[in-house]
């Protein structure tokens, strides 16, 4: 697998240790794009850095080497150039990020010549991230659309790995999470020439949405549960928090609320989820897995939205008449994750709440419409934090 290359727009934790890890492994050459001075210097500057796998058993460490890195904000010009002969692009820059990086994206699309199709993989935690990206990038291509196919395809992914709180002192190097999931659709694929990428331990699929949602609505809904109910008890880490019986048996309460969908829904049979969900919980509980609940807590709007781990599932639920109280606990508790440092989100979150009514701020923060069954459920929630 010689002569492959990625880009990867995000030099953070997520994609030093978990993407870059994969594409490492799979033998592609990495670029890695940011636009954060001192983390693309130290790129430049360092060979190699560790990424440390931590499980229940114990740990492993793996060198990764074979990259280089690129600001894009003072090397625009080189990011389009490597993209323009590159196999992959992937992201992990966070959902309200991908309208920025579009435009340099859209220019390597079109500068391309090569005879196989780039690649595109958005590797966030949001639910079609990949077509909100393709979204931003379309309009400003000058390829039209009926060559598109030949330069470009778009596939939305899942992705499933904690990655903790990172040692001050930890530079480059990455502790993360030995379980992972990586589940990418194979049908933009299947008419293209080469395929899919191959890339080691992806899992390509044709129906992505079920994995989507359990992922969502088990690990992201669970941690998320954790980390609210955590940080307005007291809690200092996530492992912490699940020590708590109460706690504990909250989060189990909400895991049975969206179990009960995924099973639905998705024709996942109820013992099957009860495992994921077991394990989901074990998971979290790791105490080698150790992370602080404000960082998990963080960015509580996007949390809060409408296709997110709170009101995705009590929505679906709602609809269908059945419980999702619990759900409606963690939505109460992530309104409460108000001011909290380092976070922008939760003090627009405190701005929204003093100045605008229940049902202003519900419309406002989840995006349900009035009439939706869920909608007086919440504003009930957001007049009792709004006292």
């Amino acid at each position: 697998m010689g002569g492959l290359k990625a880009i990867h727009f995000g030099g953070g934790n997520i994609g030093r240790g978990f993407v870059g890890e994969f594409l490492h492994k799979a033998g592609y050459e990495v670029v890695f794009v940011d636009v954060m001075d001192k983390l693309i210097a130290q790129l430049q500057e360092t060979p190699s850095y560790t990424v440390t796998e931590i499980g229940t058993e114990g740990t492993t460490s793996f060198k990764i080497d074979n990259y280089r890195a690129i600001n894009s904000k003072t090397h625009e010009g080189d990011v389009v150039n490597e993209i323009a002969t590159a196999d992959v692009v992937t992201c992990a820059v966070g959902p309200n990020i991908l309208k920025f990086i579009a435009p340099v994206i859209a220019k390597g699309i079109d500068a391309r010549s090569k005879d196989t199709p780039l690649s595109v993989i958005a590797c966030e935690n949001a639910i079609g991230a990949t077509d909100t990206l393709a979204g931003f990038i379309k309009p400003a291509l000058t390829t039209s659309e009926s060559d598109l196919p030949s330069k470009v395809r778009f596939a939305n992914s899942a992705i499933d790995r904690i990655v903790p709180n990172q040692d001050a002192d930890a530079g480059l190097d990455v502790k993360i999470e030995k379980f992972y999931e990586w589940c990418v659709e194979v049908t933009p694929f299947k008419d293209a020439k080469g395929g899919h990428p191959p890339i080691t331990g992806v899992h390509f699929v044709d129906d992505l949405t079920p994995y989507i949602e359990r992922k969502l609505f088990t690990v992201n809904t669970a941690h998320a549960t954790a980390a609210y109910y955590g940080y307005n008890r007291g809690k200092k880490t996530i492992h912490e928090t699940m020590a708590d019986p109460d706690i504990h048996q909250i989060v189990q309460d909400a895991l049975k609320e969206t179990a009960s969908l995924i099973v639905k829904k998705h024709g996942i049979t109820p013992s099957e989820q009860n495992d994921y969900v077991n394990s989901i919980v074990k998971r979290i509980s790791n105490p080698a897995m150790e992370d602080v609940v404000e960082r998990v807590g963080r960015a509580p709007l996007r949390k809060l939205s409408r296709k997110e781990r709170f009101i995705g599932p009590a929505s679906q639920l709602a609809e269908l008449g059945d419980d999702c109280s619990s759900l409606l606990g963690g939505v109460e508790m992530a309104l409460r994750f108000q001011n909290v440092k380092d976070d922008a989100e939760s003090e627009e979150l405190a701005k929204i709440l003093k100045e605008t009514s229940a049902k202003e701020a519900t419309t406002k923060l989840t995006g349900l419409e009035a009439a939706h069954p869920l909608f007086e459920k919440v504003v009930e929630k957001v007049a009792k934090v709004q006292g």
